[in-house]
């Protein structure tokens, strides 16, 4: 389960905006108790940081750090230039919805 403090202290190596949208953030933390079910965890927060903009610079890159961390943890492959693209694509189109979000970071993984 990802917790703030891990998220903050990949910001802070990043960037150093501050923090702008921090309910954004708690609301999608709290998300993750709801399921066991990592993607849509990790999708929830993906959403918020970069939907709902939780910091007032640096969200694709914290999104894209935080990502790579956790596939690389779990020990998944991944296309590193589709995760990038699917990124941008899921901020410039604004989705919000999680199951869409969950199968664009599913669809990195090799």
């Amino acid at each position: 389960m990802l917790t703030k403090e891990t998220i903050l202290r990949i910001h802070n190596r990043l960037d150093k905006s501050k923090m702008v949208n921090e309910s954004a953030l708690d609301f999608a933390l709290s998300s993750q108790r709801e399921t066991k079910d990592w993607l849509q965890q990790l999708s929830y927060v993906i959403r918020a940081i970069l939907i709902d903009h939780v910091f007032a610079d640096g969200n694709k890159r914290v999104t894209l750090a935080l990502t790579i961390g956790v596939l690389e943890d779990l020990k998944f492959g991944y296309n590193a230039q589709k995760l990038e693209n699917n990124i941008v694509k899921i901020l410039k189109e604004n989705i919000t919805n999680i199951r869409k979000i969950k199968k664009l970071i599913k669809d990195v993984i090799r």
